[in-house]
């Protein structure tokens, strides 16, 4: 199978640079397809920390990168990541990168109507006023500002005037202070320049290469249960964020997608509000924010923490159509007696296997669980199943059992080579395979 989509399978920050950074030695591309720089991805490579948002993290591993028309793309934001990366020995050029000419430009008035949104709700969502969202609004409204109108100033001012002419009128009953062509508009002249070596029509050179033979990674951002559609509505992201979602954020066929890899934590986690049925306000819920490092890459905002939803999970890997699951951050249950993973809910005194549609009765379900014994022994770096605790193997197999769907890769450690390899989404099993089986 030549291509595999990898998406978080939980309520994002599950690991899925690393595993895209794993998997890039194998392909020829990475593409993002969704999202914003309101996720980041973790890479520790050789002792070296990148924290990328809008970047394929391919490109840490020399792989073409690729920012699909689903992307939100901040001019401002991209340019200023790449100055990072590049003081830490990472060259970033129209040689090894390509923006889609069709992507949706995330500008200064989307932050500016993003904190204004949440100030106006009576319950804060949590969003990382970045204005990813209020651009997602722009594009579905059609008059949002794309990459390609960066090649022809002056049409896009008139379309900034426009876009501004919206917005305005909204400030303006608000009582706040809108935005004038001058204060963007020089921004974009300044940029464009910068961006525009790295804009090609991305949708044919990506299906040339499926032509080709080659092997593409479709890289995802935030994960299935912050979908607009599938999450935690309305305490959800403003795109799609399952497998299917590469195929409409790239413009490669969804015949051709491959293998979709889902990626979730040993445990749960959440940033900002909303539901979160299996959430540990204690001193559990503390180590594992601790021991797991468990802060935002770009925020530095303290995550939510609680144990592995198996029945959330279950129900992503259906509506993502997953293939097999990669479990990271194993290392961080060491030393805990006991470890739950939720199965089903109760809502209103009845059993559900499923996490309901509703706000209401999300708020109101109550896990209820497995316990697994917990295991003494520590698993950080541990690279082969067989030398796991037996009390870890059981749990690993237990949540194979619930969710549905085989393990395909385990992380027992930060680096990169603390990974447990049981089966490659490229063949058919691995060396490992056998003795997990």
């Amino acid at each position: 199978m030549a291509n595999v989509v990898v998406v978080g399978a939980q309520w994002g920050d599950e690991g899925k640079g690393r595993l895209v950074d794993w998997l890039a030695g194998e392909v020829d591309v990475v593409a993002r397809y969704n999202g914003g720089h309101n996720a980041g991805h973790t890479l520790v490579v050789d002792g070296t920390t990148y924290k990328l948002a809008l970047l394929p993290s391919g490109l840490v591993r020399g792989k073409f990168g690729v920012i699909g028309n689903g992307v939100a793309l901040d001019p401002e934001a991209l340019l200023a990541e790449i100055g990072r990366v590049e003081q830490l020995g990472l060259s970033v050029t129209p040689e090894n990168l390509a923006i889609a000419e069709n992507a949706t430009l995330v500008l200064p008035v989307h932050r500016a109507v993003d904190l204004a949104q949440e100030k106006l709700r009576n319950v804060p969502i949590g969003t990382t006023l970045r204005g990813i969202g209020p651009a997602y609004e722009d594009k579905v409204g059609r008059r949002g500002l794309r990459v390609c109108d960066l090649a022809d100033i002056d049409a896009l001012a008139e379309k900034l005037d426009a876009l501004l002419d919206y917005h305005n009128a909204w400030f303006k009953g608000l009582g706040l202070e809108g935005f004038s062509r001058d204060s963007i508009l020089p921004m974009l002249r300044d940029v464009a320049p910068r961006i525009l070596p790295f804009v090609h029509p991305v949708w044919a050179y990506l299906n040339e290469q499926s032509d080709a033979d080659k092997k593409i990674l479709f890289e995802g951002s935030q994960a299935v249960m912050l979908d607009i559609d599938w999450g935690t509505y309305p305490y959800v992201t403003s795109s799609s964020t399952v497998a299917s979602a590469a195929a409409t954020g790239t413009g490669i066929g969804a015949s051709r997608l491959g293998h979709v890899l889902g990626v979730t934590k040993a445990y749960s986690t959440r940033v900002g509000e909303g539901p979160f049925p299996t959430e540990l306000d204690d001193e559990v819920g503390a180590l594992l924010r601790e021991t797991g490092r468990e802060y935002g890459v770009n925020t530095g905002r303290p995550r939510r923490c609680g144990w592995l939803d198996g029945a959330q999970l279950r129900q992503s890997v259906k509506v993502s159509g997953i293939d097999s699951l990669a479990l990271t951050k194993l290392d961080v249950l060491d030393g805990l007696k006991h470890i739950q993973v939720c199965v089903a809910y109760d809502v209103d005194g009845q059993r559900t296997t499923t996490l309901p549609a509703s706000l209401a009765a999300q708020s109101r379900a109550k896990p209820v669980y497995e316990r697994f014994r917990g295991w003494s022994q520590s698993v950080k770096g541990i690279t082969s199943f067989c030398d796991l605790p037996a009390e870890a193997r059981e749990f690993v197999k237990g949540v194979e059992s619930i969710v549905g769907a085989q393990l395909s890769h385990i992380t027992t450690g930060p680096d990169r080579k603390d990974t447990i390899v049981l089966q490659s989404p490229f063949a058919d099993r691995a060396s490992d395979a056998t003795i997990y089986a």
